[in-house]
């Protein structure tokens, strides 16, 4: 059977995974150690764990709701935001590894032929693969786009 999607799963992987029109997530984490990602700037709402662990956190959830018919969703925005904030450096490598194993899992379901990609989600209302796969790219952007502007205003870029 001929994998119609296959183009557009072609270019889901490469947005998900590959450094395209700006820096990947691991990019502008790269050389952060814990003490750095706990630290801000005056005026900046959020420090790079803040925002490394919301987006890790926002990604494990998107997947979870594409691949887990007994998905309950979070509450907003308590379980989407870390509680402290200055990592240990436990925390800290463990969300940068559950990034990296997360998105891999999310781009192995896009990279699945048998995986409609237009498909409504079962616990959905509407959603689909291909949406939620655009999301993750979008979501993920946005804040990382902030990591690099916090990383020049702290100097460390």
């Amino acid at each position: 059977m001929k994998d119609e999607q296959k183009d557009i799963r072609i270019q889901l992987v490469n947005m998900l995974a590959k450094d395209q029109a700006h820096i990947s997530f691991e990019g502008a984490v790269k050389g952060i150690d814990y003490q750095l990602a706990g630290k801000s700037k005056t005026n900046f709402p959020y420090n790079i764990w803040q925002l490394s662990s919301h987006i890790q956190f926002t990604q494990k959830d998107i997947l979870e709701f594409c691949t887990n018919a007994a998905y309950k969703e979070p509450t907003w925005p308590e379980d989407y935001w870390p509680s402290n904030t200055e990592p240990t450096a436990q925390q800290w490598q463990e969300c940068l590894h559950n990034f990296e194993e997360d998105r891999n899992s999310f781009v192995n379901l896009i990279k699945d032929p048998s995986a409609d990609l237009l498909a409504p989600i079962s616990n959905g209302t509407g959603q689909n693969l291909l949406r939620e796969a655009i999301l993750i790219c979008d979501h993920t952007a946005y804040h990382t786009g902030q990591i690099v502007l916090l990383r020049k205003l702290l100097g460390i870029w």
